[in-house]
């Protein structure tokens, strides 16, 4: 990234670039206030601090400031993105920050220093964040990243660091932008048009107003959208087994029988299913029928018409509909001769929508809380016992109940019901997709007053309110009871569902919106003084008082209070409340004790009303024997308190893919001899597509998280115009909240050996083609406790220059991040590591932990045109993950088919911007200029077949923005 430090702050940064930051010099009366301190260029380069200036977001075709902090070199792993909310996250329609791949609760997101209101569902159903969507991003000034723990200032949540959004302090005159994008195969089409009007000079007139507006809209991108595998189930291009849905694989062999949108019965509880209705065909894609020696070879497969459905192609979704859209106004006015005030306020609407797969109509329904296991043992009518198989009855009734040739018909949907003959039904809905829309509204509201009194004391006073209301709609997810009725009273056409009436498919689907909020008051004062001078500078102290209230209300979209059956199929059940009141004490001193020695502490006091309490403490040092060369470093402790979803929720349940090649060759052999760990195409796709549910129990008697942190640092300037930093960090976070690893529990299972205590495992509904064989796994419950260490621990590097000759100039800035260690120790001392692999995949969706991360952007400008081109870069890494039972990089999650390793990922963006006048300026951007596509990734489940973190908006292939910017 670009940074863009004004001349006035001594801060050296991640990057350095010459051009100050417009206001950023004047800010708060000529010194600035850095992340990370309360006095007054207070942070003079102890703490390593990124600082983004939305100027040179510009420079690298960066057009929002969630893609900017996304694009973070320490940024890792367990970031949630805007493409995996597409993809069944817990936090659909939102985007989060994880600093040093310690997840998105461990790092701290502020505007203008001041806490946000959290996202009101977590990340993972556990996590507390800060929505990066809700920045408004035509206000923004710069965003200072602050890559060190900072408890010591700002309280929980910011063990792995800070991103601090800082807005902008005054405006005068009229600026906008217009700008339009979209990929070179016409996707992923994007459009935002700014506006902003001030008024006012703050030094002549003594205030400055102004107010903006903007609207952003991308287009969702579909899988069908993309080329090769990345738009397709049919796998044989890479090695894979089945080419599509029941369809023939390179042997030319059929896949085992899977289900589809068709519908299909069989009389009775055994034998071969069919078509439902032979005369309509498949309800998508082609049928291929079995040959004799494929139904000699398979007793499972239909006995004609297998329908090749081709689920990601039809119906697989890359990234969402996203428009956003809001106001920002603020004021700004000078008190007296040395204050200043303002008052800010925000509005933002965030709306994020994508279709899925048609839904299930058959299957066991999400972990609740009174009926966590749903099946026929809860006495559901026609569903078949031990299974989720529905039964079509041979006579339908108004009654519902005991319906005979007496008082009923016989039933329209059963073809073997003249017989006197029950059939069994299985298949997805064929009457249309789920669809899936979160609209977020967000109210912010800030409040300041700050200076200097009594000569020589600063203080600053700061209030803000923040409010968010989100909707989640839900439309084409069947209502168990609902369809259990409309089988038994015959409402529903199954025969020919294209024939059923509105009514009676929004009876069978109806919408389900549930509404959730977050809620953040503060308020804040420091005060800050020179006492006296040391011979370096003046020593000076500074202190002040915090007391905010935070709340979460999202109510389950799915809730079982009502009975088994009185909810949605695979719907989460997940859901959460709670509200607390922290007040905080801190303080923090700066003793320059002589020309090369600078010397800081701080430390802050938190108390919850939920009874938890905290002291971190942080100390750091500069040394500069002479003027080319600094070092520095800091000592912190900080915490992370329980989020509300942890201590207090529904359970949670997050999919982990299962492995042919970990579960044990006796368990397979069930399914057929050829059905071995290391032959996943002779086993049945109930198996090869298969995840388990990992279902997360809520504690109240959690206790924070601890780290332990410390950063050492080398500022080299051997030239004016020439920096080079090398940061080093290592963090241990100690009583880690965590779900035990569900290894233990699973191979257990699979074992059929007895499930160790604090577990719970709930087999899956039977496979329809094995019925008597011993289920998969559905899921496995556990309970979070306070357990693990985990340690992150690595190296920033930057590499920043700036030539002006004549009227030529060249800026160039490298950033890079390499993580050493990523671990988690647990009680006992057996210890897992994850860089370089796909773990810690319980954390990370298995989108892993890349090793390396980094990118290298050179600006050339002569006269009014500026060219600036951008490499990034993300490394490759293993197909293994230690906390899915897995060796350190052996391997162990790669099927057959593919290596073991995803390679690393480059791409190249280009920009070109021409000031046409001093006024006008027209840019276009060209992103993966090189059309480069991640690698396959046949394991991580946050996108299909590659790493939605790896590969970003890069999955788009090349991309075009051009647009025009104004200012009066």
């Amino acid at each position: 990234m670009f940074a863009a430090p004004a001349f006035a702050q001594t801060t050296v940064p991640d990057q350095a670039q010459t051009t100050p930051a417009p206001d950023a010099a004047t800010q708060d009366g000529g010194d600035i206030v850095v992340t990370g301190s309360i006095l007054r260029g207070g942070d003079t380069g102890v703490s390593p601090v990124t600082t983004l200036t939305t100027e040179n977001l510009d420079r690298r075709g960066i057009n929002t400031v969630q893609d900017a902090i996304q694009q973070l070199s320490s940024n890792n792993g367990a970031a949630l993105t805007n493409s995996f909310t597409a993809n069944g996250a817990f936090a659909g329609g939102a985007s989060a920050v994880s600093l040093r791949g310690l997840s998105t609760s461990s790092t701290l997101v502020l505007f203008d220093g001041l806490r946000a209101a959290y996202y009101p569902l977590a990340d993972d159903g556990s996590r507390n964040f800060v929505d990066l969507n809700t920045i408004p991003d035509d206000i923004v000034e710069r965003i200072e990243i602050l890559r060190d723990g900072a408890s010591s200032s700002y309280g929980a949540d910011a063990i792995a660091g800070v991103v601090n959004v800082i807005t902008k302090r005054k405006f005068n005159g009229v600026s906008g932008r217009a700008e339009a994008g979209i990929s070179e195969d016409g996707v992923a089409a994007n459009q935002r048009l700014t506006l902003t009007a001030g008024t006012g000079d703050l030094d002549e007139k003594g205030y400055n107003a102004y107010i903006s507006g903007f609207f952003y809209r991308s287009e969702a991108v579909y899988n069908r959208d993309l080329p090769g595998v990345f738009g397709t189930d049919d796998q044989r291009s890479i090695g894979g087994p089945n080419g599509i849905l029941n369809g023939r694989d390179a042997n030319g062999a059929i896949g085992a029988f899977d289900l589809g949108s068709t519908l299909y019965i069989r009389p009775g509880t055994t034998g071969r299913f069919q078509i439902l209705n032979p005369t309509a065909g498949c309800k998508a894609g082609p049928s291929i029928s079995p040959t004799a020696a494929d139904l000699a070879a398979s007793a499972t497969l239909p006995t004609s018409n297998i329908c090749q459905e081709d689920f990601t192609n039809q119906y697989g979704v890359v990234s969402p509909n996203i428009e956003r859209f809001g106001g920002s106004a603020r004021f700004t006015a000078k008190i007296g001769d040395s204050s200043e005030a303002y008052l800010a306020v925000n509005f933002q609407q965030n709306t994020s929508s994508y279709t899925g797969f048609p839904a299930t109509i058959r299957g066991a329904a999400p972990t609740g809380i009174l009926f966590p296991q749903f099946s026929t043992a809860s006495g559901a009518a026609n569903f078949a016992p031990g299974s989720a198989i529905l039964t079509l009855p041979v006579y339908v009734c108004a009654a519902r109940v005991n319906c005979t040739a007496a008082n009923g018909t016989l039933n329209p949907n059963n073809p073997f019901a003249v017989a006197g003959q029950t059939v069994q039904l299985v298949g997805r809905s064929p009457t249309g997709v789920t669809q899936n829309e979160t609209r977020s509204r967000v109210y912010r509201a800030a409040f300041g007053i700050g200076g200097t009194v009594f000569g020589d004391w600063d203080y600053k006073v700061d209030a803000t309110a923040m409010h968010t209301d989100l909707r989640r709609k839900q439309n084409g997810y069947v209502y168990i009871q609902n369809l259990l009725n409309v089988i038994a009273d015959g409402t529903y056409n199954f025969v020919n569902p294209s024939l059923n009436s509105a009514a009676i498919n929004n009876y069978l689907t109806p919408e389900n919106i549930t509404d959730a909020s977050s809620d953040l008051y503060q308020a804040q004062f420091t005060v800050g003084k020179a006492l006296f001078d040391l011979p370096g500078g003046p020593l000076q102290v500074g202190v002040g008082g915090s007391i905010f209230y935070e709340a979460v209300n999202a109510p389950s979209a799915n809730p079982d209070i009502n009975g088994p059956t009185q909810r949605y199929f695979t719907i989460n059940a997940f859901g959460t409340e709670g509200n607390r009141t922290v007040t905080s004490a801190f303080g923090e001193i700066k003793a320059p004790v002589f020309d090369q020695l600078e010397l800081t502490a701080a430390g802050r006091y938190d108390h919850y009303s939920s009874g938890q309490s905290n002291f971190s403490p942080k100390f750091g040092a500069k040394f500069t024997p002479f003027r080319q060369l600094t070092l520095r470093g800091t000592y912190s402790r900080g915490f992370r308190i329980p989020s509300f979803a942890e201590a207090n929720a529904l359970p949670t349940t997050g999919y982990v893919t299962q492995q042919i090649s970990a579960i044990p060759a006796a368990f397979l052999a069930q399914y057929g001899a050829n059905c071995r760990p290391d032959n996943s195409a002779g086993c049945p796709t109930y198996l090869t597509a298969y995840s388990i549910g990992q279902t997360t129990l809520a504690s109240p008697n959690l206790q924070p998280e601890k780290s332990r942190s410390f950063t050492g640092g080398v500022v080299f300037e051997p030239l004016s115009n020439v920096t080079l930093t090398v940061d080093y960090y290592n963090i241990r976070k100690t009583g880690a909240i965590t779900s035990p690893s569900s290894a233990p529990a699973i191979a257990a299972y699979y074992a059929g050996a007895a499930i160790p205590a604090g577990y719970n495992v709930i087999a899956d509904a039977p496979d329809v083609n094995t019925p008597n064989a011993r289920p998969r796994i559905a899921f496995v419950e556990s309970q979070l406790i306070n357990s693990d260490t985990i340690k992150s621990e690595g190296i920033d590097f930057g590499a920043n220059t700036y030539f002006d000759i004549g009227a030529f100039k060249w800026t160039s800035n490298l950033n890079a991040s390499l993580i050493l260690e990523l671990s988690t120790t647990f009680p006992g001392g057996r210890r897992e590591t994850y860089v370089d692999t796909l773990g810690n995949f319980n954390l990370t969706a298995g989108s892993g932990t890349f090793r390396w991360r980094g990118n290298w952007a050179n600006t050339f400008e002569y006269d009014k045109v500026a060219l600036t081109g951008t490499v990034n870069y993300t490394s490759g890494y293993d197909l293994s993950a230690m906390d899915q039972g897995d060796a350190y990089a052996d391997c162990g999650q790669a099927p057959g088919y593919t290596g073991c390793r995803v390679k690393s990922y480059i791409t190249f963006d280009m920009n070109a911007s021409v000031a046409v006048t001093d006024k006008f300026t027209f840019y276009v951007n060209a992103l993966n200029l090189f059309d480069r596509l991640p690698d396959v990734d046949p394991v991580t489940y946050g996108a299909h077949l590659y790493n939605a973190v790896q590969g970003g908006n890069g999955i788009f292939g090349r991309s075009f923005r051009a647009g025009a910017k104004f200012g009066f």
